[in-house]
């Protein structure tokens, strides 16, 4: 397509997922960081699709409705549906130690995206995005491990921004206003 290998291909829609991805995480509303994940993980999966990694492929094509339906609920039951849902993708899927790396980083991702706080959305989203990039680096995608780096970066300088820089901020009003 266009002239370019599935590969390349590949590596150019993590760019356009990148786009999304740093989006995401300098909103403050969780749903908001949901929806711009969700547009993201389309373009993730397709990727996945075109390297031939059908278990991550799936398993982030789950992560689309995952997504959608977070931003309306954060019921434990239907997150515990998502990672049994996941949990037998990766079993139908199964293609080594690969595929377990990505069940995890997709169950902590799920954890993460039916949590009812912003803050811990973003905790739990460093955790599991760690998990991806090494996922990415052995499964051979440059762009993909570039999108990671760069998605956990954009989260820690929004955790920084909300709730560190907010915190100092906070303490030192009430030290202004006690003297």
């Amino acid at each position: 397509m266009f002239g370019l290998t599935n590969f390349e291909l590949s590596q150019c829609l993590i760019t356009v997922a990148i786009g999304f991805d740093i989006m995401s995480f300098q909103f403050k509303r969780r749903e908001a960081i949901l929806a711009c994940l969700t547009v993201s993980v389309v373009f993730i999966s397709v990727h996945f699709y075109l390297l031939g990694n059908m278990t991550a492929a799936l398993l982030v094509s789950a992560s689309i409705l995952r997504n959608l339906v977070s931003i309306f609920s954060t019921s434990k039951y239907t997150m515990s549906f998502f990672v049994a849902l996941s949990s037998a993708v990766t079993a139908l899927t199964y293609s080594g130690i690969l595929s377990i790396v990505a069940l995890l980083g997709t169950s902590i991702q799920t954890v993460a995206a039916f949590s009812k706080t912003d803050k811990r959305v973003r905790i739990l989203m460093m955790i599991g995005t760690s998990v991806w990039l090494a996922h990415n680096y052995f499964a051979g995608s440059p762009a993909a491990v570039l999108m990671e780096t760069i998605f956990l970066s954009s989260n820690i300088i929004a955790y920084y921004r909300f709730y560190i820089r907010e915190a100092r901020a906070a303490i030192n009003n009430r030290a202004v206003i006690s003297d």
